[in-house]
């Protein structure tokens, strides 16, 4: 499946070219050829199972961690491969920032969550750190709302502030790009508006990818929509013409509720 008609005139981000994974002998990515656009919110939706998340994991290699993960093919950010030429795979983590299902702030201060990040990268000077709090904090929506307590425990911060104030610790470190694992999945109706209209600003500044479950979510914020079905890429497109003209018959029965 190739989606290289799908969004001409825009710049490419990442591109799988023939993609496949396996957990030991179980095939999870059949065959996936894709190109994800730059500065867009490209959502990846299917039933469970359907190779979603893998797919998200394999852009930053957190699928290495997991024994028996082979895979073939190749994927290129920014025109470099990233499974064949990865070097650090630190560095590759720096450029493509993550954030889970669930809030998973660290037990510290507001501040030092955000910071944690350039403190790795052994940045020590105090005005920068200051700078790229008060940034990134304004990048996730929450710098109003925890300005005058940044030395308060994270812990402390309502799920839909915890939840932005790890992509703002993602985003404090400047990465080309940011996957979203289902974010708003563990939170109540307005924090995940909140989150859906932070997306949006944030594609000025970083190319995101969103795993949802929710059909609604991915018509409302992504750019372009991807339909997963038993590890195959069935269906790229526009979300607006996905949704309202699906090509593929399969995608068609999914997003009217015959199954999945």
């Amino acid at each position: 499946m190739h989606s290289t008609e799908a969004f001409a005139g825009t710049e490419t981000a990442l591109e799988l070219n023939q993609l496949s994974l396996w957990y030991d002998d179980k095939q999870a990515l059949k065959d996936i050829s894709l190109r994800i656009p730059k500065n867009r919110i490209t959502a990846l939706i299917g039933p469970s199972g359907c190779g979603k998340s893998t797919l998200l994991r394999c852009f930053n290699r957190m699928n290495d961690l997991i024994d028996g993960c082979r895979m073939e093919g190749d994927i290129l950010l920014e025109q470099q491969s990233i499974l064949h030429h990865a070097g650090d795979l630190s560095a590759l983590r720096r450029r493509v920032g993550m954030v889970f299902q669930r809030p998973n702030p660290f037990p510290k201060s507001i501040y030092e969550n955000v910071v944690y990040g350039l403190r790795l990268q052994g940045v020590r000077d105090r005005r920068v750190l200051d700078e790229a709090v008060e940034r990134a904090l304004r990048a996730a929506a929450l710098w109003s709302e925890v300005k005058d307590s940044l030395r308060q425990n994270a812990l402390t911060l309502s799920s839909g502030q915890q939840q932005r104030l790890v992509i703002a610790r993602a985003v404090a470190i400047e990465p080309e790009v940011l996957l979203l694992d289902e974010p708003t999945s563990a939170l109540d109706p307005i924090s995940t508006l909140v989150i859906e209209e932070l997306m949006t600003t944030l594609k000025q500044h970083f190319t995101l990818i969103l795993v949802t479950h929710n059909m609604q979510q991915a018509a409302r914020v992504s750019d372009y929509t991807a339909f997963m079905h038993n590890g195959s890429v069935v269906e790229f497109a526009q979300t607006d013409d996905l949704f309202t003209a699906p090509k593929a018959r399969r995608t068609e029965d999914y997003i009217t509720g015959r199954y999945g």
